[in-house]
């Protein structure tokens, strides 16, 4: 094993849980710390797969709370060369067009990497690659509250087409691929990405590791 590769913890959890704002909390608070060669973020949902070959109308039928939905294997890949030290593109992904941009995003190797997704722990090849795991155990009620106002102002969806999918695909996928791999966690937060324990926590191991380099 590489003396220096890069530790990896991996966030999870429901749509809308507060898994992305725990990530970015962490993320925020110790970049003026660790600098931007210390600490990165990646998110899942840059790995939805390309449907540029595909129409609108068909675009839209996919189920995104699946993990068919997502090129998982890219992932792996690109968390696979961060760790022998190799520096990746990552796909970006527009949630209003349903497919991948042109552009992507160069990523060097961090000593710390924040991964944040909804279905992370749903591959045993992507588990294996993490150093520690945490889920982000929030009520589907906040999660669906949550969720509604998300989608409405940052991705133009209406009321209704959130209401169709969250009863369609986003609760069932929950119950199917989430949820039950709650037990791969190492760490379990409840109250959201505001757990401001949790976030010291995080925090102080972050340190932890880093001195220990």
């Amino acid at each position: 094993m590489q003396t220096n590769k890069p530790t990896i913890i991996a966030i999870t959890g429901a749509s809308a849980s507060g898994k992305s704002l725990y990530a970015k909390t962490i993320f925020d608070e110790l970049l003026p710390e660790l600098g931007p060669n210390g600490i990165a973020i990646i998110k899942e949902d840059s790995y939805y797969k390309s449907q540029s070959h595909l129409a609108m109308a068909d675009r839209v039928k996919t189920n995104y709370d699946h993990p068919s939905a997502y090129e998982h294997s890219l992932l792996a890949q690109h968390l696979s060369e961060l760790c022998q030290g190799n520096s990746v593109d990552i796909p970006t992904y527009c949630y209003k067009t349903h497919t991948r941009l042109a552009e992507t995003i160069h990523l060097s190797p961090t000593p710390i990497i924040l991964l944040e997704g909804i279905l992370l722990f749903s591959s045993s090849e992507l588990r294996n690659k993490f150093d520690i795991k945490i889920y982000i155990d929030t009520p589907l009620d906040i999660c669906l509250v949550r969720r509604i106002n998300r989608d409405t102002v940052e991705r133009s969806r209406s009321v209704e087409s959130i209401a169709e999918q969250y009863l369609t695909t986003v609760r069932p996928m929950y119950y199917q691929h989430i949820e039950p791999n709650k037990l791969y966690a190492d760490i379990v937060v409840t109250r959201g990405g505001k757990n401001r324990m949790a976030i010291e926590m995080l925090k102080a191991k972050i340190r932890q590791l880093m001195h220990g380099r």
